[in-house]
């Protein structure tokens, strides 16, 4: 039986203003266990995840994707126009194209290969380098003698010529194609770091954040190479330590902690005919951030948005690629509270480089703003309330724009078009629920994926105006099975009185209205991250599943602080982190204390990593309503977090000592009154294990109790295998306390 949508009545509370309820119901009464809802467990991706399709990609001549389960030796292509299938390239072809020059026993299934960017050719790699193969023609164009080079990082040129490899040993080179079988070639160094990493090239800077994913970028014409070059010798190295050997090694990490100094960052471009660098005259504050870096499409500029290390002035900066001089600043951006790049400037095809987009917040949303080449706006290209969240690109001719959004309503994601010349805008999803797009490489056709709280994932083949053409794959129901729990979503007002508010809200399978259940609320709270959502399950976990059908009340509001609502809706946290989104969970848990079948003297909180903090921080400022609490990888003192992220919502100590004050948890330690558990892995490296120790020292002194379970060898939260037992730690904690 497929999931259901209906409105029914809920008790009132505050502005209570929209009530959806998803209800799963199966025909057996199949229980829930850890294996099956946890990601990394035996049978979550048989029974619980929706069937995905894998290999998803457009070719010149079509479409090719696998559904789960399916044939994974066979590379089909599927032509958009017509219901044509053609088996282009099987298994046994690809291991007689390889087997003469390297050694086929390591192939694995055709989709575990990607296709180039370009999406011209497939990415093989064997022992003796990476293969690009021409799967329409069925033969080898070449191969990177690459060798078994394990890699931090790769990126290959537009042309498809060139590969640029940083080696886990700190060797950034360049490999040029050469026809397979040939006597391998000796790459092109670029640069080697320096004295125990204190100098990185070629690699992701600023703690991967202002959309920053990688520290490579080739120019349009394949023949130059843009790397960040990351100075961390100001950086005093921060131990990790590995338990894994007999005798635990130390791996100490270059972590800039709020306050302190950070590191240096220049961009250096390496010319590969001349095998020469060239370093950008960047200049200024050594610790300003280079961010989101963009090639003009002639190769003869790059342009950085550069942002001060207050994060409040941005500079969209142009720079000569040959001599590295400052060329121009097309336009500055400044908020009194942040500016928070995650794009770079995307140029218009067609328009030989006299047209740009550029993603911004300036105005409150996410929007899209056509500039020309010298930074005079053109036009605003979208006009909405709502974020855009993705950027599918342009067409070829440069007439518009494909992009996805939160909008019109943030629990969702839809797709749009917007017409560059006349800013015409136009929704091309019409379904409720979360769409995710995949475009042919002339935009004509659009492959898209659903889900939705009443849609476990169903994939689409529509053209360019939204037109539904054909349907690829409708995953099957995984839950039908199961004895689901209710899911509620709602909205209540902010502490504020004025803001809306999203709350989902699970109650067991077997509700019994007249009974009192134990509650949990799950919480984050912070930037970056949304919880309830018009996805399966409206968001939730497997574990909130599982939790209310072990007989729990689990609720989750999204406070103010939290993503995709904007900038005035983010920004209220600025400088006095945990004050409002801890007060919009209070009228969260107002709102759940007023329905009669939950118990109000047993309330517990859980949460990870800012989830964590905001759990910490509910259990010490409210003992009156929390019993229990989990915390994973919580921050406990954001002076000792990241300087990226913590400065941007925190400022500086320096500057707002009154802020790091009020949420430093450690001077807090004596007010915890309730069972709460700490859990950390010891090489967390985002929220360094420092925070909880620190914690249960100032515990002890303070004469308090928490309890403390660690993950050896785990980082910033516990993957894998090991998120069963994870789950079944914390399960088996509010079931003995609660």
């Amino acid at each position: 039986m497929n999931s259901t949508l209906r409105h029914y009545a809920l008790w009132l509370f505050g502005a209570l203003t929209l009530t959806l309820t998803t209800v799963l119901q199966g025909q057996t009464k199949q229980p829930l266990d850890l294996e099956t809802v946890t990601s990394g467990g035996k049978k979550f991706i048989s029974d619980f995840y929706p069937q995905p399709v894998y290999g998803l990609t457009w070719l010149q001549s079509g479409y090719t994707y696998t559904v789960a389960g399916g044939d994974y030796k066979s590379l089909r292509v599927y032509s958009p126009t017509r219901a044509q299938e053609q088996t282009i390239l099987t298994q046994d072809e690809l291991v007689q194209l390889l087997k003469p020059y390297d050694n086929t026993d390591e192939l694995y299934p055709l989709i575990a290969y990607d296709f180039t960017p370009q999406c011209h050719y497939l990415e093989v790699e064997l022992p003796k380098g990476l293969y690009l193969i021409d799967v329409e023609q069925k033969q080898i164009v070449g191969y990177f003698a690459t060798g078994k080079i394990e890699k931090r990082a790769s990126l290959l040129s537009p042309n498809e010529r060139n590969l640029a490899v940083k080696s886990e040993e700190g060797t950034l080179q360049i490999y040029t194609i050469q026809p397979a079988g040939s006597t391998p070639q000796a790459p092109v160094l670029v640069a080697t770091d320096e004295a125990e990493a204190a100098v990185v090239y070629g690699e992701s800077v600023h703690q991967n954040e202002f959309g920053i994913d990688g520290g490579l970028f080739w120019s349009p014409d394949s023949r130059q190479l843009a790397f960040y070059r990351m100075d961390q010798s100001m950086v005093a190295p921060y131990p990790i330590v590995d338990m894994t050997p007999h005798k635990a090694v130390v791996q100490p990490v270059r972590y800039p902690m709020a306050g302190t100094p950070s590191h240096h960052v220049t961009l250096g471009v390496f010319h590969v005919e001349s095998q020469q660098t060239t370093y950008l005259a960047t200049g200024g504050d050594p610790e300003h951030y280079l961010t989101n870096v963009a090639w003009h499409p002639s190769s003869k500029k790059v342009y950085i948005a550069e942002l001060n290390r207050g994060q409040d002035h941005l500079f969209l900066n142009g720079y000569d690629a040959q001599t590295g001089e400052h060329v121009e600043t097309l336009f500055e951006e400044t908020d009194a509270h942040y500016v928070e790049p995650q794009r770079p400037m995307m140029f218009v095809p067609g328009s030989k480089g006299e047209q740009f987009v550029w993603e911004s917040r300036r105005e409150g949303y996410r929007q899209l703003y056509l500039y020309s080449s010298t930074g005079k706006l053109i036009r605003k290209l979208t006009d909405m309330e709502g974020e855009v969240t993705d950027i599918y690109g342009f067409d070829p001719k440069g007439e518009r724009i494909y992009y996805q959004a939160a909008y019109p309503s943030p629990l969702e994601r839809h797709i749009f078009a917007s017409d560059l010349k006349r800013g015409r805008t136009i929704q091309l999803s019409k379904v409720a629920g979360t769409h995710d797009a995949t475009f042919s490489p002339d935009k004509q056709y659009y492959i898209d994926q659903l889900q939705s709280a009443t849609i476990a994932r169903s994939v689409m083949l529509h053209d360019n105006n939204g037109l539904q053409l054909r349907l690829l794959h409708q995953a099957p129901d995984p839950w039908v099975k199961f004895d689901m729990p209710t899911i509620t979503v709602g909205t209540l007002l902010a502490a504020d009185g004025k803001t809306e508010l999203y709350y989902r809200l699970i109650t067991p399978s077997n509700f019994d209205e007249m009974k009192e259940y134990p509650a949990i609320v799950y919480v984050y709270g912070g930037p970056h991250a949304q919880l309830v959502t018009n996805t399966p399950q409206w968001g939730a976990s497997g574990w909130d599943i599982y939790m209310a059908q072990q007989g729990y009340i689990i609720f989750t509001v999204d406070n103010r602080g939290s993503a995709q609502r904007g900038a005035a809706f983010e920004q209220v946290i600025h400088r006095q982190l945990g004050t409002a989104e801890m007060a919009d969970q209070m009228k969260g848990v107002e709102y759940l204390k007023s329905l009669p079948y939950v118990d109000r003297n047993r309330i517990g909180v859980y949460g990870w990593s800012f989830g964590g903090f905001m759990t910490t921080n509910l259990m010490l400022t409210h003992p009156e309503t929390f019993k229990v609490g989990v915390a994973g990888g919580p921050v406990m003192d954001w002076s000792r977090y990241e300087i990226m992220y913590g400065e941007r919502y925190n400022d500086a100590p320096q500057d707002n000592a009154e802020g790091y004050q009020q949420n430093n948890l450690i001077e807090r330690a004596k007010d915890l009154k309730g069972r709460l558990l700490l859990i950390h892995g010891t090489s967390d490296n985002v929220v360094v294990w420092q925070h909880a120790q620190a914690f249960v020292k100032a515990c002890v002194d303070a004469q308090t109790y928490p309890d403390l379970y660690y993950y050896p060898g785990h980082k910033h939260n516990v993957i894998g295998p090991d998120r069963v037992h994870l789950n079944y730690v914390i399960t088996r904690y509010f079931q003995e306390h609660l």
